[in-house]
């Protein structure tokens, strides 16, 4: 294990800690060595060492069990995976997305409760346009309407799932607002919330790949070029 360097000593110490666990040096379900042994291979403080394990744990590689100790609790690094999602072309990401959101709302269409209705509507209706604020909290307003669709589906792993492509999902609706894309408009999105409303799972997932569509259709288009 490398010390610690001190232009990030949070991070470098995370980065260093991330090796031993992709690298399989300390396996899955074992307990990594204790605050002070790893003070003295990072040369770094404990607070520092405290810092880059919290870190660890909120990237779900590793686990702390009071009383017990650390554990690794995979070594899979989602950082890793969640960047090699954003750097995927753009026609990749919007497949991604539309076969997600397709299958939520055909979930959400047999699973949904009233509460997920009104909050999915009160969403749409907060959503607003990009002249309500700007682009980057238009983009949060988007975000948490269709989230509030996949939660309506009742898959947790969905939802998880969902947070962790939130990022690149993120960077998708910016290229709709770019103005290379055409950006889905709000009777689209309405016209998803009546089909979950519905019940009808089929039309849910139609609605979805309807609002899809012409970012597809434009994105074929311009790899075509």
């Amino acid at each position: 294990m490398q010390p610690a360097t001190r232009n990030n000593l949070t991070d470098s110490a995370a980065d260093s800690l991330r090796a031993e666990i992709i690298t399989g040096r300390w396996a899955v379900g074992e307990r990594i060595p204790n605050e002070a042994s790893l003070t003295d291979l990072l040369s770094v403080s404990r607070g520092t060492v405290r810092e880059a394990v919290r870190v660890l744990v909120s990237q779900g590689l590793l686990v702390t069990r009071q009383g017990s100790g650390t554990y690794v609790r995979s070594a899979v690094d989602p950082s890793a995976a969640l960047d090699r999602i954003k750097r995927a072309g753009l026609r990749d990401q919007w497949e991604t997305r539309a076969a997600l959101d397709a299958e939520a709302a055909r979930l959400a269409a047999q699973r949904h409760t009233p509460a997920d209705l009104v909050k999915m509507r009160r969403l749409l209706e907060a959503r607003g346009t990009v002249a309500d604020g700007g682009h980057e909290a238009f983009i949060r307003r988007d975000i948490a309407f269709h989230k509030a669709v996949i939660e309506a589906s009742g898959n947790r792993a969905m939802i998880e799932l969902y947070d962790f492509f939130t990022g690149a999902i993120a960077e998708t609706i910016k290229a709709t607002l770019s103005g290379e894309l055409p950006e889905p408009d709000a009777p689209a999105h309405a016209a998803i919330v009546d089909a979950v409303a519905s019940g009808d799972p089929d039309r849910a997932a139609a609605a979805v790949r309807a609002f899809m569509a012409p970012v597809l259709l434009e994105l074929d288009r311009l790899l075509a070029q």
